[in-house]
């Protein structure tokens, strides 16, 4: 064989390295990881500034301001009892700042499940319902379903209606903000625990507290629903009396609430092929905000009551029933969280 017979031969075997490379380093997206962290610094800026409003409302009146409160406003004359339901507020959404700067930085990643977990789902349960209920209230309002005038004047001084707007604006938006950063946040993290199939039917005694937290949901449903059309039972005479389109608003947004607890906790305890994002959704949502509403709600009853009559007793023991519908379904969705680490 000679020589040029030889390099001819060989010429495909030099020419071929020179080719996969070129293949195998296609360059990436340009610009893609630039602009998700561009979007994350707009969302994170937005979380922060959604809390400035109520801070400094909550300062100020600890500061001893009356601004957002009129003449005659029992506020007033709440005493110490005020004093430290404004402090303990004014803490909670100061630490929807450390929430963001967790979902946020590098560290963040490396802080203990439990120490982000259990302020997630408190957030997630008191917001969720303003979520809902805020923005069907702005639209009666503007349907011309509202409180007329003479029913505005009618009513005893409580705040200025400007302060209702401010403070659940803001809450809205950070309820968003909080929701855009962590469902990433959860993806890094937990990304194994919540995507994919549901997978196998969880243990019976799991599924029979599904069932009891689901009949629990049913009965808030259709209780809360009944007050949305004008029910009365559990309420005070002056909860009654002080119905409208927009406490009906509400009161549909703690029905949604409790219904997707039970759903959720019923999907889960199942199993199938079905997404288990979806299920998880609806009970980690549903569950934070009955639970988290049933507690509020409960020991605001218990404490002095700002208004002449305060709720019955039927109503704190329809706010124990939220805590413990929204109890069940929270085991539900931990030990299906459970199961899938071991798994």
């Amino acid at each position: 064989m000679t020589p040029r017979a030889v390099r001819t031969q060989q010429a495909p075997q030099s020419s071929a390295p020179t080719r996969a490379p070129a293949q195998e380093q296609a360059p990436a997206p340009v610009g893609v990881g630039a602009r998700a962290r561009a979007g994350r610094h707009v969302v994170t800026a937005v979380a922060l500034a959604a809390t400035v409003p109520y801070l400094v409302l909550k300062t100020a009146w600890l500061s001893g301001s009356r601004i957002g409160i009129p003449d005659g406003s029992v506020l007033l004359e709440a005493g110490p009892f005020l004093t430290v339901a404004n402090a303990v507020t004014l803490a909670m959404d100061a630490c929807v700042i450390l929430l963001v700067l967790v979902l946020t930085r590098p560290w963040g990643l490396r802080t203990p499940a439990w120490m982000l977990t259990v302020p997630v789902f408190t957030a997630t349960g008191l917001l969720t319902p303003i979520l809902v209920g805020f923005p069907g209230r702005l639209l009666v309002r503007a349907l011309g379903f509202g409180a007329g005038p003479e029913a505005e004047a009618a009513r005893e001084p409580f705040l200025d209606s400007w302060v209702f707007i401010v403070v659940y604006t803001g809450f809205t938006v950070q309820g968003l903000a909080l929701a855009t950063l962590f469902v990433p946040y959860a993806r890094r993290r937990w990304g194994g625990r919540w995507q994919g199939a549901l997978g196998k039917r969880l243990p019976s005694p799991t599924g029979v507290v599904a069932a009891a937290a689901a009949s629990g949901a049913l009965f808030l449903g259709v209780l809360f629903l009944s007050w949305a059309f004008g029910g009365t039972v559990g309420l005070s005479a002056e909860q009654a009396e002080a119905h409208s389109a927009e406490t009906a608003a509400g009161s549909v947004a703690h029905a949604v609430c409790a219904l997707a607890a039970g759903a959720g906790a019923l999907l889960l305890a199942h199993g199938g092929s079905l997404r288990a994002r979806w299920p998880l959704g609806l009970a980690w949502v549903g569950a934070a905000a009955t639970l988290a509403w049933g507690a509020w709600m409960l020991i605001a009853s218990l404490g002095p009551q700002l208004d002449r009559e305060g709720p019955s007793a039927a109503a704190q023991l329809i706010y124990a029933a939220q805590m413990v519908t929204g109890s069940l379904a929270t085991a539900v969705v931990t030990r299906f969280l459970i199961s899938r680490r071991e798994s």
